[in-house]
């Protein structure tokens, strides 16, 4: 299995695997006397405890994102530690995890505020590692935050299980090797979305992109055009907008003055809700110019961001990593837990953060070993299922995990106010996977794990 490194298909690697009498994700202990005597950072077997930080954004444009990633991971603590129904450890095909905490370990975790500002998310995550003692640290809804904080750890010799993180250079130029990412990228957007596009509103538009001035905005701008431009859309205009602004009516009067007939929002959160509003308020939607009825774009969509706009994402082509509407049997499950608990459906925030949390911890056990490189050495080409997007992999080449995409839509007629979104599309894996050298990740090289001692 290590030796999936390119665009070779997996579902045929998956098959081969069945055919030969393999079982998927069977799980392999990694455990040597090299992981096991050396030493490392914050070894709980040392500290006396085991600790896990949770470093989300409780202020600022994604904190909406924050608050479920949060609940979330609470959720998977409580699962660890045997309480509750066990959500997707019932799932999970590994079935490394007993819920009985991680190598005996009763999971214990701290909290942290990132702000959505990358300099306040690296000092709590250092404060986490220095005076909370965090054997790991996983969380953020800011690809700036996540890079910032995954170069943190592999500074410090801890593990990064990234949260919500889109930008291409998450897993590209900027990965490390104490970085894993379960969401998916920009680059997978585009590959998901340029098919429905094409087939919704045809090959001849002209696109306008509003585009957040950071770096998940550039790689997700660059991964729109780059797939809209080869099925034929012209891009007429690209701005840059500030991540902190709330009112984005003098961004929209120019893209009214062009000839335009399609607005593509490289927006997010708070951000997103904003200028989508602000377009509607505009009469974009009711235009018509070249002919066609002009048309809006959400390349990243969230449930959370369709319950803020409220009806203006009606009709709203975007992609997600993931969506609670899912009927596979890990979904479901984790869709229960949540919902018993918290009275509502999780967001795909929710959901990478509660399953990068449980794949830490099977790696751990399959490993039986905290220190980083064991992790590291679990997870690299890992193939799992039950978690929800069907049959996974963590390719080792760049830490990336690679599954279905989903494209969505927003609801005419929604049932209530969770049920905004329907799916339109399961992109497969194989139309979304590229090869780890491919130009939108080029630049950067993954290194060699950090133990941190």
């Amino acid at each position: 299995m290590s030796g999936f490194r390119g665009t070779i298909s997996r579902r045929n690697l998956l098959k081969t695997t069945a055919a030969s009498g393999i079982v998927l994700a069977t799980p392999t202990i990694f455990t040597s006397k090299a992981w096991s005597q050396s030493a490392f950072v914050n070894d709980p077997a040392k500290l006396g405890k085991l600790v896990l930080g949770f470093n989300v954004p409780q202020t600022g444009p994604y904190a909406d994102e924050g608050a479920d990633e949060l609940r979330a991971y609470q959720l998977a603590v409580e699962h660890l530690n045997g309480e509750g129904d066990g959500g997707m450890l019932n799932t999970f095909s590994s079935q490394a995890l007993e819920g009985t905490g991680i190598l005996g370990n009763k999971v214990q975790f701290v909290t942290g505020d990132t702000q959505t500002k990358s300099d306040a998310a690296r000092a709590s995550a250092k404060s986490m590692i220095e005076k909370d003692g965090a054997v790991m640290i996983t969380g953020g809804s800011s690809s700036g935050v996540a890079v910032a904080v995954q170069a943190l750890c592999q500074e410090a010799g801890v593990i990064f299980m990234a949260g919500l993180t889109h930008s291409n250079d998450t897993t590209g130029k900027d990965k490390r090797a104490n970085g894993f990412r379960h969401f998916f990228n920009s680059y997978m957007s585009g590959a998901a979305l340029a098919p429905v596009l094409n087939n919704a509103y045809g090959s001849d538009r002209k696109a306008y992109h509003l585009t957040a001035d950071y770096n998940w905005g550039y790689t997700t701008e660059e991964a729109i055009k780059s797939a809209t431009e080869a099925m034929g859309w012209e891009t007429v205009e690209t701005v840059k907008t500030p991540l902190a602004a709330t009112d984005f009516s003098a961004y929209i009067t120019p893209v009214l003055q062009s000839d335009a007939d399609v607005l593509v929002l490289n927006h997010y959160g708070g951000n997103m809700v904003n200028s989508l509003t602000n377009a509607v308020q505009f009469g974009l939607r009711d235009r018509v110019v070249n002919g066609k009825n002009f048309e809006i774009v959400v390349p990243l969509y969230s449930r959370l961001m369709a319950k803020g706009a409220g009806a203006n994402v009606k009709g709203i082509f975007g992609s997600t990593n993931w969506h609670w509407s899912l009927q596979d049997e890990g979904s479901q499950a984790f869709v229960k837990s949540f919902g018993t608990k918290y009275g509502f459906p999780p967001s795909q925030a929710a959901h990478t953060c509660y399953v990068q949390t449980l794949l830490y911890a099977d790696a751990v056990a399959r490993a039986g070993s905290f220190n980083p490189c064991a992790v590291v050495e679990a997870l690299e080409d890992f193939e799992f299922d039950g978690l929800g997007n069907g049959p996974t992999l963590y390719r080792g080449a760049d830490h990336q995990c690679f599954k279905d995409v989903l494209v969505v839509r927003g609801k005419e007629n929604p049932s209530s106010e969770f049920d905004l979104l329907e799916i339109v599309e399961v992109t497969p894996v194989d139309q979304v996977t590229y090869d780890p050298d491919h130009p939108q990740f080029a630049g950067g090289a993954l290194g060699t794990c950090n133990p941190g001692a």
